[in-house]
């Protein structure tokens, strides 16, 4: 690996932070197991900005560190692959795999936009479709990965009006990565904050009560950016021109049916999915725990007579690299609080403001927070722990201040590398997509919008759903 400007940079900061550390008189109070923890957290995050390393590799390369040095024990880094979150989430993926060898997707969407008859009911039924995948994939790339081929059909159709085709090119990474914040399964840092605010104050965010913070803003957020993707992508002859998308011209587009009766396992499979949900959103009534559901769904998905995939097909669709990172970094967010790193990171802090004032740099951080980070669940492992720790001691809610950080974290828009999805629709071999201008002048508008909605939502309509601010 070539030594670039960039790398030097990095690791003459990770180092130093590191010999800064190593010095016994410097930073009295802080004990041993502390400085060895700030040191691994100095050098992974680092790695994770400046160099090309795998960031699953470097978060293992971080949890054997503060392994092999005491911090923490084998039971605690290998105790995190066995938590119910990571289930939780292999079991989704296992359940997403039977929906898109259905075909439930394309039906679903051509039942949705085939109803279009303006732009913007085409931009809002498209948003609406998309939100509601949150809740049948797990993470952003799934999902986007199971709406592109809907994404083709529709560009197909409307070959003939090219600036519709980008707007919609953009807008289906947009809603994916902002709608995310609806379920828990929506991102894998939606698993490390559970999972840090867990570890940190033993209070534990279920299914049901992020589904009923984050689908609010989930869809709020989502159709908020689909206006500025409109606003900001066409002209006002592009939006005034009529719609009409019919399900035939779909269905030459599509390999599977999208249309007429339904087959005995599109009908299993969807009222297999349905149960699931159901079962998920009234966790509260049967106390059975979320991956316990899951498992059960992925088992009858997965079953000879009743599924629509083969177990080893479905597993081979789960990113085991990002449950390896997930569980590394729980460790490392284990680390962070039990040594004490993390209270004294935030210490010399002036946390003496207002909650407000608080969320708001919260909040601001952590939109931003892309431009430094591109994986958002280095992002989170990275804020949640310190901005859990600063809460303590700003008298703020640790629940609101992750929850708003993570949601926050959700905008990853502005460079094309930025997240998966906006990678996925940049590139489309013989479609036209949006340009990295375009991404800029969306970034510019939505970026204050969404830490803005946020804020407005951390600091009004959660404490009415038992999320108080302080």
């Amino acid at each position: 690996m070539t030594l670039t400007p960039r790398h030097a940079v990095t690791l003459c900061v990770a180092l130093s932070v590191c010999a800064l550390l190593v010095v016994p008189g410097n930073f009295p109070g802080l004990g041993i197991d502390a400085r060895i923890t700030l040191a691994v957290f100095a050098l992974a995050t680092c790695a994770w900005i400046g160099t090309p390393i795998d960031d699953t590799y470097i978060a293992l390369g971080a949890g054997l560190a503060l392994t092999a040095t005491g911090v923490i024990s084998s039971d605690t880094l290998f105790g995190t692959l066995g938590d119910e979150t990571v289930w939780l989430l292999i079991c989704a993926f296992v359940l997403a795999a039977a929906v898109a060898r259905s075909g439930l997707a394309g039906r679903a969407a051509a039942f949705l936009v085939s109803g279009a008859r303006s732009v913007r009911q085409l931009t809002h039924l498209t948003t609406a479709a998309l939100v509601v995948t949150a809740f049948a994939v797990p993470a952003t790339s799934g999902r986007a990965a199971l709406a592109l081929p809907v994404f083709l059909a529709l560009a197909k159709v409307l070959a003939d009006r090219r600036r519709l085709v980008v707007m919609l090119a953009l807008l289906f990474p947009t809603v994916i990565l902002l709608s995310a914040v609806a379920t828990l399964i929506g991102a894998g840092a939606h698993l490390i904050t559970v999972s840090v605010l867990w570890e940190a104050t033993g209070d534990r965010v279920g299914f049901t009560q992020w589904l009923l913070l984050g689908l609010p803003l989930a869809v709020a957020s989502s159709h908020l950016a689909a206006e500025a993707v409109l606003l900001t992508t066409t002209r006002r002859a592009d939006r005034r021109g009529p719609v009409h998308i019919t399900v035939e011209q779909l269905q030459a587009h599509s390999e599977r049916p999208v249309s007429g009766p339904w087959e005995p396992a599109e009908t299993r499979c969807a009222l297999l999915l349905a149960t699931v949900v159901a079962l998920w959103c009234s966790e509260p009534l049967h106390r059975v725990p979320p991956a316990v559901v899951a498992l059960i769904g992925a088992v009858v998905a997965a079953s000879p007579a009743l599924g629509t995939v083969r177990l080893k097909d479905a597993l081979r669709t789960v990113p085991w690299a990002l449950l390896l990172f997930m569980a590394a970094t729980m460790a490392m967010g284990v680390a962070l609080a039990d040594s004490g790193a993390a209270k004294w990171l935030v210490g010399g802090l002036p946390l003496d403001v207002p909650p407000w004032l608080f969320l708001t740099v919260v909040v601001c951080l952590s939109t931003a927070a892309h431009l430094v980070l591109q994986s958002r669940s280095a992002r989170s492992s990275v804020l949640v722990p310190l901005v859990v720790a600063a809460a303590a001691g700003a008298g703020v809610n640790p629940v609101a201040a992750a929850l708003a950080s993570t949601a926050a974290a959700g905008f990853c828009h502005t460079l094309p590398a930025s997240a998966k999805p906006v990678t996925l629709f940049a590139d489309i071999p013989g479609t036209p997509t949006y340009t990295p201008r375009d991404l800029l002048r969306l970034s510019a508008v939505l970026a204050p919008l969404t830490a803005a909605l946020v804020l407005l939502f951390a600091v009004t309509l959660w404490p009415l759903l038992g999320v108080p601010v302080r």
